[in-house]
């Protein structure tokens, strides 16, 4: 008779792991890379929640600085695991250029995160995506699709359908400044999906940190103040979301097409939403479940386009 396996919560976790791995691989190429997308955006908005908190205490270019040196200690252990050698780039201009115009991004996002109002902060930056779906036809060639298009204006639509109620006009300047972020923003992500050509994830997301972190520093010292001990717990933490979520976010464009995701980022709003109802007690209005219930719809009818479409790319 054979030896019946004693169960233990270990062995049951890699069960489910594994089982887990097997049902996601049998999903279609696109619907995994939003899924990706869709996960990376929920952990942005924790990262956001948590980072928004910090700048109103401390330097914005130290709270910078300090997050990115965070998400770097977060991936020093797997590159002590699997060597250096692994998580050397094959492009390495090309990180060093991915880096510096992400910190641009950070500088002009940091600066206006703490003046201006969250509404008006969320509208702005859903601009986003449409900087990104058209750099990504202009520069990376990938199709102008109508359903796409449709998609993220719809999905936008949505958007506006929350914020405009809610828009104070507060921030001056800020504004534009918050602006100024997401054409930056857009490139940064662009040159990420050429890097995904021929870089693992891994390697981009280890880069993305040193070079940030790096360039962060000068900008940090002079207004550096010694953080308590719930700030460093909240830079840890911000540390660990972030780097989690720009990972998804690259599995995501290693996956699709960059402009077929770019609708999903507008579901950030439903998790921003949810997040200010469980931890600041803010109660979502009418506008923003008639928002979000737009949002949802033209998330669920381009996954179900893009599913539809053959494609030659492989996890």
């Amino acid at each position: 008779m054979k030896p019946r396996k004693s169960w233990s919560p270990l062995r049951q976790w890699s069960l489910t792991h594994h089982r887990s791995r097997r049902a996601f691989a049998a999903w279609p190429v696109a619907v995994r890379g939003m899924a990706w997308m869709v996960l990376g955006g929920l952990l942005f908005s924790f990262l956001n929640t948590i980072a928004r908190e910090l700048t109103l205490h401390l330097d914005v270019y130290q709270s910078q600085f300090l997050r990115y040196l965070f998400g770097l200690l977060v991936i020093l252990p797997w590159v002590w695991r699997d060597g250096w050698r692994a998580y050397m780039p094959v492009n390495m201009a090309g990180q060093f250029w991915r880096g510096g115009v992400h910190t641009l991004g950070l500088v002009l996002w940091f600066t206006a995160l703490p003046k201006i109002p969250l509404a008006d902060m969320t509208a702005i930056g859903f601009t986003g995506p449409i900087f990104i779906m058209i750099g990504a036809a202009w520069f990376l060639g990938e199709p102008m699709r109508k359903d796409r298009w449709i998609a993220a204006l719809v999905g936008f639509a949505g958007v506006l359908v929350v914020v405009l109620p809610k828009m104070s006009g507060e921030g001056g300047w800020f504004n534009l400044v918050m602006l100024a972020s997401a054409p930056v923003f857009a490139a940064s992500f662009l040159i990420t999906k050429a890097l995904t050509r021929y870089e693992t994830a891994g390697v981009i997301v280890l880069w993305q940190a040193l070079t940030v972190t790096v360039l962060s520093l000068p900008m940090a010292l002079p207004n550096w103040q010694a953080p308590t001990l719930m700030q460093w717990i909240g830079f840890a933490a911000t540390g660990v979301l972030g780097t989690l979520a720009h990972y998804c976010l690259t599995r995501a464009f290693a996956l699709a097409d960059i402009s077929a995701t770019q609708s999903l980022r507008f579901l950030d709003l439903v998790w921003a939403s949810l997040l200010g109802w469980l931890v600041f007690g803010d109660v979502p209005s009418q506008w923003t479940w008639a928002g979000a219930l737009v949002i949802l719809g033209a998330t669920v009818w381009i996954a179900r386009r893009e599913s539809r479409r053959k494609t030659v790319v492989t996890d």
